[in-house]
């Protein structure tokens, strides 16, 4: 089985270019100084945006590392080498394929899968379950946040409307995913009414009989590895401390960023609030390829609305984004072709006899 491979064309860019304009569209309505921002972004600080870039990279690596333990409790030994070659590649596939991440959660199960057959339904718990965690810290996230903006008077109206919405929705769905890890037969009968409207649909085209088993065995195998975290709380614990460091890095890109720009008056507040509000906004699973336009415009507003300057907002955005989105993603696609590559090796290797390998 080979690496699954995503062809990147001019086609590709046009959606994303769409994106930016609208993103320029929506600064020149605010009056935003294009100019400005230019200027600002020629004058930065390099050694805190370097760090920022540091901070993006250790946010990645320590997520890897939660993930890691998560999958090592579960018996899948693969090295964290490769386990972060297959979380860059699926950085890549969501930034092709955003779809609330589940795009690129596919493609790590399928990469686990491929290296230890049979471990499907084992990685599958594994990311669930750091999905949860980083449920629970985007929630605490932003009720810290909130009660810290809260104290300082700069969270009413609208976005507290929008915050104590964002903790609501996102605890039922906490709660949600919690269920079906307790209910087997639940997982078990939408897997089966999926299968069987796959077929339904393809008019009897498509035989899913070993594909319903398999997926079958998967969701078993995901229950019992689900059942052990749960008499694992130190492995959860351990997965949730890398998981909130890596969170930590995550706030430590925005405010290197803005004090890249010399602008050091961001609070930490705002930090808090506005990357949880922004994590919850790319879980919205627009279709677009590299998400462009509606994120830049949300951190901009975000920061607009907690007292930054919109010249300062827009620039910091902007930079931000080149760091965690058009970086990781040219790592993810060097990750993905690497993987290609060790694939094809390999199944040479494979293919080449005693006397030729001599």
């Amino acid at each position: 089985m080979t690496s699954p491979k995503y062809k990147v064309t001019w086609k590709t860019f046009i959606l994303p270019l769409i994106g930016l304009a609208a993103f320029f569209i929506y600064l020149y309505l605010f009056n935003v100084d294009i100019l400005e921002i230019i200027a600002k972004m020629q004058n930065i600080r390099i050694d805190f945006y370097v760090m920022a870039a540091i901070a993006s990279l250790l946010d990645v690596l320590f997520f890897t590392v939660a993930w890691h333990f998560l999958l090592r409790f579960l018996a899948v030994r693969i090295s964290l080498f490769r386990e972060s070659l297959f979380v860059w590649v699926g950085i890549f596939v969501d930034t092709l394929i955003p779809a609330e991440s589940v795009s690129g959660e596919i493609t790590k199960i399928y990469l686990v899968d491929r290296e230890q057959n049979g471990t499907a339904g084992k990685a599958t718990a594994s990311i669930v379950a750091q999905r949860l965690i980083g449920m629970s810290i985007n929630i605490v996230t932003l009720i810290v946040g909130a009660i810290l903006l809260l104290t300082e008077n700069l969270l009413y109206g609208m976005m507290l409307g929008l915050v104590v919405f964002l903790i609501v929705v996102t605890f039922v769905f906490l709660v949600l995913i919690l269920l079906l890890c307790r209910k087997e037969k639940w997982t078990l009968r939408i897997v089966d009414s999926v299968t069987k409207f796959a077929e339904w649909i393809s008019r009897g085209r498509w035989k899913l009989t070993k594909l319903r088993e398999e997926a079958m065995e998967a969701t078993r195998a995901f229950h019992v590895a689900i059942k052990d975290y749960g008499h694992a709380p130190g492995t959860v614990l351990l997965a949730s401390l890398f998981s909130a460091a890596s969170w930590g890095f995550s706030l430590v890109i925005l405010y290197l960023t803005f004090l890249s720009l010399g602008y050091s008056q961001i609070s930490w507040s705002a930090i808090l609030v506005t990357s949880a509000i922004f994590i919850a906004i790319k879980s919205i699973p627009l279709g677009i390829p590299f998400e462009i336009g509606f994120p830049e415009v949300a951190l901009t507003t975000l920061f607009g609305i907690f007292g930054v300057p919109w010249n300062v907002s827009a620039t910091a955005t902007i930079l931000m984004r080149l760091l965690t989105l058009w970086v990781r993603f040219f790592i993810g696609f060097g990750a993905q072709q690497w993987l290609g590559i060790k694939t094809i090796t390999a199944g040479s290797n494979e293919h080449t006899s005693p006397t030729e390998k001599v």
